[in-house]
């Protein structure tokens, strides 16, 4: 990836699925300055074991550990853990990035909360300490009101679902009106964008591509995006509803793909030539959106195409 000049890579979690800090340490050996972004459950894993980890690779890597905490739903039960309801599940999050950060930034911490506690606890090797950086960045995601007032107050960056302009647009208004009205403590609240990029040489061949593989879909309808999991969660139903607005919004939101199996970032896609989908970026960083995780499959192809024609619009100057 480094190669092709990828910062890092969302590792995503799941029960079922790799598990992420044993893939993140792995591809940190294998390079430079890749930064893994290390998506971990509360549940899966206590605040204190978690800490110590991350400051243990962070360490270890030179500070390039990023941290995405995920709240939805998972197979819990497989694990041990257990399932509560939606103002449960947002309350332990909160308690579990409160007391992450303060691990990272204080010593001899003691906290008792509701779902979690820790005393006098000490997470050594400590995190890197960089200019303005203290600890891994947190990343979260979350559309619920919930999920929204966690974010407002407790991360440091809230990612958003390839909604459209004018989404995304009101979700940073309200998001800064709650960091105002709660009180947030840490740096203001940034953003971040997750999702699918079909980029082709030129945007005829995009199009005649997306539209290819949305057929397929519709052909034989992909299970994971039938899971009442995804279905139940708020920012999925809100990327589900973009359709009835139509096939395409904006210039290049491609909603049909949710139609027929997409979940998740690859529910809604950006399409078109590296130039059409570099300014459709532009558009949301314009709205306030600083940070990017985007993606296609097949992984691989798409890292080198991608990296080479889109990335360095992206870094080009206005």
């Amino acid at each position: 990836m480094e190669e092709h000049g990828w910062g890092g890579a969302l590792i995503g979690t799941g029960w079922g699925r790799p598990d992420t800090f044993t893939v993140a340490t792995a591809l940190a050996t294998q390079t430079t300055t890749f930064q893994p972004l290390i998506a971990a459950r509360p549940g899966y894993w206590r605040p204190a074991h978690f800490a110590s980890a991350a400051a243990t690779l962070d360490h270890l890597t030179g500070g390039r550990v990023l941290v995405n905490v995920v709240s939805g739903k998972d197979n819990l039960a497989a694990y041990g853990d257990s399932d509560g309801d939606q103002a449960q599940r947002y309350d332990r999050t909160r308690e579990f990035l409160r007391i992450v950060r303060r691990l990272w930034t204080e010593e001899n911490v003691t906290y008792r909360g509701e779902h979690f506690s820790v005393t006098d606890a000490t997470v050594v090797p400590r995190t890197v300490v960089r200019g303005d950086r203290r600890h891994p960045r947190l990343y979260f995601g979350g559309a619920s009101e919930a999920a929204e007032q966690v974010a407002a107050t407790d991360a440091d960056v809230q990612l958003f679902w390839g909604e459209p302009l004018d989404g995304v647009r009101e979700r940073i208004e309200r998001l800064r009106a709650l960091e105002r009205k709660l009180g947030r403590e840490h740096a203001p609240l940034e953003f971040g964008l997750r999702i699918t990029t079909l980029v082709r040489d030129t945007t005829e061949q995009a199009w005649a591509d997306a539209e290819a593989k949305v057929a397929k879909m519709a052909d034989g309808q992909d299970p994971v995006a039938l899971d009442p999991l995804w279905r139940a969660a708020v920012g999925q139903r809100r990327l589900l509803d973009l359709a009835a607005r139509g096939d395409v919004l904006d210039d290049n939101l491609y909603t049909a793909p949710g139609r027929f199996g997409g979940g998740g970032a690859g529910t809604t896609w950006l399409v078109g030539s590296a130039a059409d989908v570099a300014a459709s970026l532009r558009r949301y960083q314009q709205l306030g959106v600083t940070h990017f995780v985007l993606s296609d499959t097949p992984y691989l192809a798409e890292i080198t195409r991608q990296g080479d024609q889109l990335l360095p619009l992206l870094r080009d100057p206005y």
